[in-house]
């Protein structure tokens, strides 16, 4: 089984003045969500893909990583303390049982399974129920970077048209892009995790596709050529991490890109779609 992106979660300090800057850019941004575990988002919904801005909210409802025990709020809490950014890579799941089979096979560590819902604020003002399991990863090559696939057990009341109209005519996921020192160490990981074996190396990176956008993984020099000096420099933060997410819309003439120093820690790219 191949595994599309799902989202990105995109921890941030300030929930509201993410928002407002992502609302800028001619993003559509839904209103605030609450967790039952101590965090609260905003989301921009696209065609499949969303990204979740992320903020910890609570930080006496959060409880602490132990053993094969994963917590996502105290996760997000320690990486807000070095720098806000994307914190985490999301695939999609058909099947949470598989995936742990799959991720079991591969040789991945797995952490327990993690089930929550929450109350979803919809467009017209009115509320519904979502719920998702988790299956949550861990590569100690990558420690600072949080994996795990969603499944969505209420897509009907997650997945809202008027959430996914943008102003700047945002549409579907291009690529992820992961920068790394050496990204050859990670593709047993990354082909484990997508289920997507085959993907193409060169001495600057590796990248895969997968059934909703591509990860690429890049080192420093490629990432500085492809992106440009600004947004090399503004990375900040160990290696590896997730530092660049493109996002094609429709009736963009060229590429615009809005560096990690101007947007909360990620390198956003808007390119015109084809």
């Amino acid at each position: 089984m191949v595994r599309g992106l799902d989202h990105l979660v995109v921890a941030v300090q300030d929930l509201t003045a993410a928002g407002r800057a992502y609302e800028e850019l001619g993003f559509t941004v839904t209103p605030e969500n609450q967790h039952p575990w101590g965090a609260a988002n905003r989301l921009v919904q696209l065609d499949g893909f969303f990204i979740e801005l992320l903020t910890c909210s609570d930080e006496n409802s959060i409880s602490e990583t132990s053993g094969s025990k994963f917590s996502f709020g105290a996760f997000n809490r320690d990486f807000l303390k070095t720098r806000e950014g994307a914190s985490m890579l999301v695939l999609e799941s058909r099947d949470p049982a598989r995936d742990r089979g799959d991720f079991g096979k591969a040789g991945l560590q797995v952490f327990d399974p993690f089930s929550f819902e929450r109350i979803a604020n919809l467009p017209d003002g009115s509320t519904a129920q979502v719920a998702f399991d988790l299956t949550i990863l861990k590569d100690p090559l990558s420690p600072e970077i949080g994996y795990f696939t969603c499944h969505n057990r209420f897509p009907e009341n997650f997945w809202k048209p008027p959430f996914q109209k943008h102003a700047n005519g945002a549409r579907a996921v291009e690529t992820v892009y992961l920068l790394a020192k050496d990204p050859s160490d990670h593709h047993e990981f990354l082909g484990g995790f997508s289920g997507q074996r085959e993907m193409r190396a060169t001495s600057l990176g590796l990248e895969l596709d997968t059934p909703r956008g591509k990860i690429s993984v890049l080192n420093p020099a490629a990432y500085r050529s492809l992106l440009g000096e600004r947004a090399a420099d503004s990375v900040q933060g160990a290696l590896p991490q997730i530092a660049a997410l493109e996002i094609s819309c429709s009736g963009l003439d060229a590429p615009k890109i809005v560096t990690a120093d101007q947007l909360f820690g990620l390198t956003l790219i808007l390119s015109p779609a084809s």
